[in-house]
């Protein structure tokens, strides 16, 4: 069974070129400056999963032919991390069964509020109404299967709030992160192949930095690193050009075959 991870969207929640700035990067002819928020499709043996789903998910999905899903897997719920849900309502009209979810009990209760309209109380059969199936992760780390798909999660933070990591055999996909316990390292080694945060050489308010996931992928020893959630003060091939060996930014587009 082959599996391909599809970075549907690399850029931070501005997406870039970001609305009214004139910045050398927003500007840029360069293919790979131009990123829409962040999304990853794998595909694994026939099937598909979706990990977080933004406000550009519509575009996403008619770009690449997305016309079916088998999940969806949300890390946290931050807005360009859950704001394409509304857009899952086709694939359920289509096949007339609840959408799978996979989420943390504080991501799933965010939802409940910001998605309160497409979430009736009711479990009656409405006709305009589309309906998910959350599969609720248990405790801050484990392992569990998703839709056939067998996976590891953990948990770390951003500014106080909880996000989820997740593995899938040597692969492993770890954005919004800035605070971590030690533990991670546990959680990722044997991996190689990383996506994490690419946001900018400096560590940010809610972020690492650059060059401190370039010392977070070396402790871990992973074979090749990809950089997403990428903003407008990072140029794609300027950054490229300082990464070691093994290290490169993601772009939209991007496929990456993983096993």
């Amino acid at each position: 069974m082959t599996a391909v991870a599809l970075f549907l969207g690399t850029g931070a929640s501005m997406g870039i070129p970001v609305i009214g700035c004139d910045c050398a990067v927003c500007n840029s002819s360069l293919p790979a400056n131009k990123r829409l928020r962040p999304s990853l499709l794998l595909t694994v043996g026939d099937k598909r999963y979706v990990v977080d789903i933004g406000p550009d998910f519509r575009t996403q999905a008619l770009q690449h032919q997305i016309d079916r899903l088998d999940g969806v897997i949300i890390t946290h719920s931050h807005y360009d991390h859950i704001a394409g849900l509304d857009e899952l309502r086709i694939y359920f009209f289509r096949e007339k069964i609840p959408v799978p979810c996979l989420v943390s009990p504080e991501t799933l209760e965010e939802i409940k509020i910001r998605y309160h309209y497409i979430m009736p109380p009711s479990q009656e059969d409405v006709s305009h109404v589309m309906k998910f199936d959350f599969q609720v992760l248990e405790g801050h780390e484990g392992e569990t299967t998703f839709e056939g798909l067998s996976l590891r999660y953990f948990s770390y933070f951003q500014k106080g709030m909880k996000v989820t990591g997740i593995r899938i055999k040597d692969f492993a996909y770890v954005v919004d992160i800035l605070e971590y316990p030690e533990s991670i390292y546990k959680q990722l080694e044997g991996v190689q192949t990383l996506v994490i945060d690419g946001m900018t050489w400096e560590r940010t308010a809610a972020h690492l930095g650059i060059q401190e996931v370039i010392e977070f992928a070396k402790k871990i020893g992973c074979e090749k690193t990809y950089l997403t959630h990428v903003a407008h003060e990072t140029d794609h091939d300027v950054m490229n050009a300082k990464l070691p060996n093994g290290m490169e930014m993601a772009y939209d587009g991007l496929k990456i075959r993983l096993w």
